[in-house]
């Protein structure tokens, strides 16, 4: 008796094992490259998502069995209990129906819908159905699956090969009596899944147990290869019957397994699913009571299938075990003893002890590989059961539930019995697959409006080209949007430039001083030196003549520690305020920004009040040559490493664009030689009403709400200041419609300026799992589904893309512009880049290049990041300059 029992006990080391095979077989049948040769299939199912509680309606289910057809309209009321209203019949379906043509058995199930609805009264006829066909098929869509085989008593000319959903639409069609639309082609694994009430939390993993057995969960699409969707999650039946066929259980096989497999229809075939499933345990069982019970055996102990699984499990219950242990022994025609009842008691219970602990190895391995996907310490799901082996409450279910634990410690697992997973389940997935597409077709509606075609990007291009034709004309120019200012940057660095020089980076609260050394590349050249000052709040709003005088007591605290005093070095200053030039070393400051307030400064030249201060302490070992914007700086930073580049762009809190003019289209100044550097000021584009039809409900809100509504209209949709904000006005306006969150937004998605767009840098980030989407989400406030997060990020790309798309358009007019200028065929130019958004965001750069690609075909344009244009470029635009005037004495 003990030999006996002993193949059949496995420890929990040896289900540790079953637990890593069963991983490893799961990842094979994962991977495209292996899946054709994978015992475990992973075939994907299609479904995109479990139910969240609202779904509503009435869908019709069709559920055809081995020997009848059943027909169902379940009503979900959609509210917090989600109420199921159940109506269904039941159809015979004969032999000839069986195995006659494959037309004959749609149509069969065609007339049995129409019958079924009939009967109701219904003044609809337009429904939603589900369709379970319990066959193998290869699933190709949610509602397309091609039959593989037939298998029961099934078999219909006409049917393999072909999709079952395409038969069965068309057989409706033809009745012409109801609007039916097969919206998904089910298994009863998923609909097992699918029927747990969502109120109870999560179920994203269903268990199937009955005569045959096999399992289903929600994977991570990016790792489910045999699909193209890489976002979110897929329903994925492991057809884990098969488990073991390529030897990876041999060493758990006991002899009675082998028996049992030797005297089945496939032998070699559905190895673990021979361990587990129902129609095998009474089998095991039958052949080791042959050994017990040698020298006394029956011809009904001879007979297979005459031990019923039913009767074993019902043998483990410890009240009516031994009493039903007698009656099976006898119905097998054996005189047995007490102690023969309860022999065979010890064998049931370790034959279903076995079972569930192979089981419970599998169920660990899938949520083991769920937590590990998901990049999660700890993963809490319910596990929707199914199957007259789990149902009969015997020593299975109870050791299943004790091993999962004991297997998959990190999960927190709920088992729970389904309720109709054929039915019900089946209803499920059609109505949140019908859910799913009426929010997608709200999605979609709402985020057009923000995608761009490459004609409307060209109108773009066009406007810009004409408004910076306006701007640089004299007598148009007060009509333009883009201001077009002359910088007085003539020249761009040719590697000649050679010295030290200071330069002044002033643009906020802090502020920095650099030392540029300016040699030979063989001498390694620009080298910087650099250190950052604070600006007090009580400077930077008190007199003007204390912030300069400040900004000098910082120059000279630099150069002494630089132990350069007794040098005369020219000075260029990058002043990232609102300055009108009228010269290289002259800029009339308009108005004061980010936070600065210094008096007697706005209407005077900032370099005439730097050089004043400077007088003022006695320092003249100075030459202030250039006051720079920070656009101009980036474009000259470049420019010495690239001679090629021309075009100055920053994309990042802000946006502006610079790059150099051919003189003679410069109106507002006289000469016709030569070129000079024009800020364009671009982030006002629009500002005329020229750009209206390019703007959002969305757009207009966030302008509205701005500090400066009706201004920088064309930076509003680009930069990193206000994308963040048009993310967040989609997202109430999508929650508002119950696509997201459920129709619940936090306190804190409702406040202005809460989504920051490093969100959508971080978001928008390849490979970034949903759980870490996730994490950002609740930052907020949010009660987030992986759907919420797949949806979320949708939302940023849309909105990265559009402003990518418009910087991409803007730059295509300057550089078809330059191109023009100089009659070329072909342009090639650099342009040089500065900013967080091109330099974090993780497509916005490659998307500008694309667009600029398309719109500027007869232009070979390099991007090229800037480091340090603000303070490297300041100091190139100095040197330039004392460069150029060198040539000029000479």
């Amino acid at each position: 008796m003990q030999s006996s029992l002993q193949t059949l006990c496995l420890s929990l080391e040896t289900l540790r094992r079953v637990k890593d095979r069963m991983l490893e077989a799961m990842e094979r049948g994962l991977s495209h490259r292996t899946h054709d040769q994978a015992t475990v299939r992973m075939l994907p199912t299609f479904i995109r998502a479990i139910p969240d509680g609202t779904e509503r309606g009435e869908f019709l289910v069709l559920e055809l069995g081995d020997t009848e057809l059943r027909v169902l309209l379940m009503e979900l009321s959609g509210d917090t209990c989600q109420k199921v209203t159940v109506k269904e019949r039941h159809f015979p379906v004969t032999d000839a129906i069986m195995q006659g043509p494959g037309e004959k058995l749609f149509a069969f199930m065609a007339t049995c819908l129409c019958e079924f609805l009939d009967g109701l009264r219904t003044r609809r006829t337009h429904f939603e159905l589900g369709f379970s066909f319990p066959f193998s098929c290869r699933q190709t869509r949610l509602d397309q699956s091609y039959l593989i085989s037939w298998t029961k008593r099934f078999k219909c000319p006409g049917v393999e090969g072909r999709d079952v959903v395409e038969l069965l639409q068309s057989a409706i069609n033809k009745q012409a009596r109801y609007n039916i639309k097969v919206i998904a082609v089910v298994n009863d694994t998923t609909g097992t899944m699918m029927s747990c009430d969502a109120s109870a939390g999560p179920c994203e993993v269903g268990l199937v147990v009955d005569a045959g057995t096999n399992s289903c969960f929600m994977a991570e699409a990016r790792h489910v290869e045999m699909v193209e969707e890489s976002e979110g999650r897929m329903g994925v039946v492991t057809e884990w019957g098969s488990f073991g066929d390529n030897g990876a259980l041999n060493d758990m096989l006991s002899p009675y397994d082998h028996q049992v497999d030797q005297g089945s229809v496939h032998p070699g075939k559905q190895r673990f699913e021979k361990m587990i499933g129902g129609l095998y345990l009474g089998e095991i069982v039958r052949h080791i009571l042959v050994e017990l019970f040698s020298g006394r055996t029956t011809p009904a102990l001879l007979t297979k299938g005459l031990v019923q699984t039913q009767d074993i499990l019902e043998i483990t219950n410890e009240q009516v075990g031994l009493a039903t242990a007698q009656r099976v022994l006898r119905a097998l025609g054996l005189e047995v003893s007490d102690q023969d009842c309860f022999s065979m008691q010890q064998v049931c219970t370790a034959v279903c002890i076995r079972a569930a602990g192979l089981c419970a190895a599998g169920l660990a391995a899938i949520l083991s590989h769920m937590c590990s996907n998901r990049e999660l310490t700890r993963l809490k799901t319910s596990v929707a059961v199914d199957g007259a082996v789990f149902r009969a409450r015997s020593k299975f279910s109870q050791t299943l539930q004790q091993l999962v634990k004991q297997l998959a410690p990190e999960c927190e697992v709920t088992l729970v019995q389904s309720d109709d997973g054929n039915g019900k389940g089946i209803a499920m997935v059609t109505a949140v697959a019908s859910r799913l597409a009426a929010q997608r077709l709200q999605v979609n509606q709402t985020l057009a409006l923000l995608q761009l075609s490459p004609d409307a990007l060209g109108k773009v291009q066009a406007l810009l080209r004409r408004e910076m034709e306006l701007g640089l004309k004299k007598e148009t120019h007060a009509m333009s949007s883009v201001r077009m200012l002359p910088t007085y940057i003539c020249a761009t660095p040719d590697g000649s430039e050679r010295g030290d020089f200071l330069a002044l980076d002033l643009g906020g609260t802090n502020f920095r001083v650099l030392l540029v050394q300016v040699g030979s590349r063989e001498q390694g050249g620009v080298q910087i030196v650099s250190e950052v000052y604070s600006i007090p709040p009580n400077v930077a709003q008190g007199p003007g003549t204390q912030l300069f005088d400040h900004i000098v007591e910082c120059i000279v605290d630099f150069q002494t520690k630089q132990g350069m005093m007794d040098h005369t070095l020219p000075l260029g200053f990058t002043f990232s305020f609102p300055c009108q030039q009228t010269s290289l070393d002259q800029g009339v400051l308009l108005s004061w920004t980010k936070g600065f307030s210094a008096s007697g400064c706005v209407g005077q030249d900032v370099v005439k009040l730097l050089r004043e201060a400077l007088k003022r302490r006695n320092h003249f070992a100075l030459d202030v040559v250039a006051i720079v914007n920070d656009t101009v700086g980036t474009m000259m930073s470049c420019g010495y490493d690239d001679l090629n580049c021309e075009v100055g762009l920053i994309v990042g809190t802000g946006t502006n664009a610079c790059y150099m003019e051919e003189l003679r289209n410069v109106g507002t100044l006289a000469g016709e030689e030569g070129r000079m550097c024009i800020n364009m000021e671009w982030g006002a584009f629009g500002d005329n009403g020229c750009l209206d039809a390019f703007f959002t409900p969305f757009d207009r809100q966030v302008d509205e709400a701005s500090l400066n509504p009706g201004r920088q209209r064309f930076e509003k949709l680009i930069s990193g200041m206000y994308l963040g904000e048009i993310v967040r006005r989609i997202l109430l306006e999508l929650t508002a419609k119950g696509i997201l969150f459920r129709g619940r937004p936090s306190p804190k998605l409702q406040t202005p300026d809460i989504f920051q767009t490093k969100f959508l840098s971080s978001i928008e980030s390849d490979g970034l799992a949903l759980r870490q989407v996730c994490a950002i989400l609740e930052e907020l406030g949010l009660h987030v589904t992986s759907e919420d997060s797949v949806l979320v990020r949708e939302v940023c790309q849309v909105v990265a893309r559009r402003a990518a798309q418009l910087c991409g358009a803007a730059v295509a007019a300057v550089v078809e512009k330059i191109r023009e200028n100089r009659g070329l065929e072909q342009l090639v130019v650099t342009v040089g880049v500065d900013g967080t958004l091109y330099k974090l965001h993780p497509h916005f750069a490659q998307q500008v290049q694309e667009t600029v690609r398309l719109l500027a075909p007869r232009c070979s344009v390099t991007f090229l990041q800037s480091e340090d244009g603000s303070g490297k470029g300041a100091a190139l635009i100095a040197a330039v300059a004392c460069r150029v005037a060198r040539h000029q004495r000479a």
